[in-house]
């Protein structure tokens, strides 16, 4: 396995310190704790105290604070509720003796019932298109400002099918169809590919709302950018080392914050997940 990825994995792999309260630390390359990541972490703390037959299927967070990545972050989870059916999981990640992100999370127990869903957009396959990770190492060579965040794509093969990048400028319309899976085979371990996904799914959000608006995230953007909150859905079984179809779209941005849902497919076109955020996308003056 390839050392970014694995670097990534073992990020996700939270430390048990006492009972119900866990430890992750941050990637010393991107210089900054990306959310997904914490969301991540989060949900691998959750994840420890649940019974093996209960799935996740929903989560709702909010970013309270930017994080310190010089630190570790402390997550503490309280055990809500444990039904029948379905057990209840609340997180705080803790910096500095400050809650920094919360999560509330719902997991259930298998069962079988009614189903439909919508239908996989129509896009070329992944095999037509160039990864960012090679889009991203020949931008880096003018624009070495990248490497801070591009270093995932050798851990993430991400390739997007409009092939708007985030150095490059004007007005489009604001939605984005990506193919993304990890870069190499991962474990048969659930968590794994819950974990991962939730931490793709914190990829390119913002910069899907800025499209309309001949704007980009960065320093010399003009926008002071955040994640303000995150939701995702599960709804069918994955594998986040198989190419899923990551479908972006902004409906609205208004009030400085910009709202983007996405929508994961498998290459049979199964609905898997479903993501909204609300990023802060702030004009500076």
């Amino acid at each position: 396995m390839n050392a970014v990825l694995a670097e990534i994995l073992r990020l996700l792999d939270v430390e048990k310190i006492e009972e119900n309260l866990y430890r992750g630390h941050n990637d010393p390359n991107s210089h900054h704790v990306f959310g997904g990541q914490v969301l991540a972490q989060a949900i691998a703390s959750a994840y420890r105290t649940i019974e093996p037959e209960r799935m996740l299927h929903s989560l709702h967070a909010y970013f309270l604070r930017p994080g310190d990545w010089n630190l570790p972050v402390l997550y503490d989870v309280d055990r809500i509720r444990d039904g029948r059916s379905f057990t209840t999981r609340r997180v705080v990640a803790i910096q500095h003796g400050r809650a920094i992100f919360n999560l509330s999370s719902s997991w259930q127990v298998a069962e079988e019932g009614l189903e439909h869903a919508v239908s996989m957009p129509e896009v070329p396959g992944p095999e037509d298109l160039v990864s960012d990770r090679d889009r991203y190492a020949e931008i880096a060579k003018k624009h070495p400002e990248v490497k801070r965040f591009a270093f995932r794509f050798d851990a993430i093969d991400s390739r997007q099918v409009e092939g708007l990048l985030m150095t490059e400028g004007g007005r489009h319309a604001p939605f984005k169809h990506t193919w993304i899976r990890a870069a190499e085979p991962l474990p048969d371990n659930p968590e794994v590919h819950l974990c991962l996904l939730a931490y793709m799914s914190d990829m390119d959000f913002m910069s899907t709302a800025l499209l309309p608006h001949d704007r980009r995230p960065g320093p010399d953007s003009g926008i002071q950018g955040a994640s303000l909150d995150h939701a995702l859905w599960f709804h069918r079984p994955f594998r986040a080392d198989e190419w899923l179809l990551f479908a972006k779209e902004s409906p609205s941005s208004s009030g400085a914050r910009g709202f983007v849902r996405g929508s994961f497919f498998d290459r049979a076109g199964n609905l898997v997940a479903s993501t909204m955020q609300e990023c802060l996308i702030r004009v500076r003056a």
